[in-house]
Order: C-alpha cells, then structure tokens, then sequence
C-alpha cells in the first residue's frame, strides 16, 4: 500500500488506469464546501477531504494546498455565489438585501461567517461586491468614510452569523439559561430583568417564536446599523 506521501503524479496515472474521475482544483473544491455544508467548516480535515475524493491528501496539497488554501477557496466559493442587488435600489435597502441573502448563504455553510469576519475573501472573489458596495456608499455622499462603513455593515452580519453559528453546538445546550431568565419576568423590583424575562418567557411558550428569533435579531442589527448610518451621513451633509 502507498503512503500519503506518494507523488501526485503517480495517483494521476492510477487513476486514470482504473477509469477514476481525475482529481482536479475544482473538484477539490467542490468536495470542501459539501463538507462544509454537512459539518462545518471546522468539521472536516484534509485527510477526511482527501478520503471524499477517494485520493491521498498529497494530491489535495497538489492540487490546491494545505486546508488554510482550501477554506480561502471555499471562501471564494460562498462569496461568489452571492447575488449583487440591483444598484438601482436606495443604498439603505441594496444593503438589506445584500446582507439577508448573506445571511442565508452563510448559515447553509457552517464556520464561514467566523472566517469572513477575520479574513474575508480573496481581492478575486470580492472585487465585484466590494466595488459596488462601496460606490453605493459613494454615490449616496459617504466620501472617505465609504470603506469603513461598509466593513462596518459586513462585519456586523458576519458576527451575528457567527453567533448563530456557534449556539447550534451542544455545548449552547448545556449553557441554555433561556428558562432561568424567563423567572425573573414578574420582578418588580428588578424592571430591566423583568423585562427581559417576559421576552424569554414568550420565547419558550409562543410556538415558532424562538425559531423566528435570530431572524428578528440579525434583521434589527442591520437595520439599526443602516440608521445609524443614514444619521452619520446627515452629519456629513451638514
């Protein structure tokens, strides 16, 4: 039996010997964001992205790189299968819908959102949306801030993501206290508790709700950032 360590080369030939689909860049890719789609982004090795193709993680490393290359492509990938809004809408609502497609895109890739929000994507795969992100900015009279108040609004939707993200593991479970907050929901003498438990209270006992939450949330954090935004830029304009 070979090693991982065998020539790329020499995978290519067996390959082809016994009539095997040969292992390409795109392929490799390809098996990488499936697994992120079942695991996470975090839930998959480079061996075990080497077994999905049936193939050696040298041939991997060949064909793409160490994992750090696979999941800038994966990356990529997400990144570049984003719709662009219609440059014709307000900049406020280009940014909604930009931002709740991303959301959805993100979330169908599990650990994406945490890389986006460190890294981003390469300067290929986000020239279109960065350009136009930051014309819409322009045109609408952010000058010099334009940059950082779209990295503002991205950074902003990826933490949340990420935040779903990571509640979606067992270990939200055990650190679950929804129900404890929830008790404090008739003191009186603790009014900001108080309220904050009837909204955990609603939570739990109003069906679809607590579903629908993290929705709510992410959608009030963008909007409440495009408010701000819109307040800045009235400064600006003097």
């Amino acid at each position: 039996m070979r090693s991982s360590s065998a020539p790329a080369g020499s995978d290519t030939r067996s390959r082809a010997a016994t009539g095997r689909q040969a292992i390409t860049a795109e392929r490799v890719i390809d098996a990488a964001v499936r697994l992120t789609v079942e695991h996470g982004l975090e839930g998959w090795t480079l061996r075990r992205l080497a077994a999905e193709l049936g193939a050696y993680p040298a041939v991997v490393y060949h064909h793409v790189g160490d994992r750090d290359a696979v999941v800038c492509a994966v990356l990529d990938r997400v990144v570049g299968g984003l719709r662009v809004p219609d440059p014709g809408l307000p900049w406020q609502e280009w940014f909604v819908e930009l931002l709740s497609e991303l959301r959805v895109v993100l979330r169908r890739h599990p650990g994406t959102a945490r890389w986006m929000v460190l890294f981003g994507p390469s300067v290929q795969a986000a020239t279109e949306l960065l350009d136009r992100g930051v014309r819409m900015l322009l045109d609408a009279g952010f000058g010099e801030e334009s940059t950082l108040a779209y990295h503002l609004l991205a950074a902003t939707a990826c933490q949340f993501v990420t935040m779903e993200d990571d509640r979606d593991g067992s270990l939200a479970e055990r650190l679950d206290n929804t129900e404890e907050y929830a008790a404090y929901r008739d003191r009186s003498d603790l009014p900001g508790m108080a309220a904050h438990g009837r909204t955990m209270h609603r939570l739990l006992t109003e069906p679809g709700l607590l579903d629908a939450y993290f929705t709510h949330l992410y959608d009030y954090a963008v909007r409440r950032c495009l408010d701000g935004l819109t307040t800045r830029l009235a400064d600006i304009r003097g």
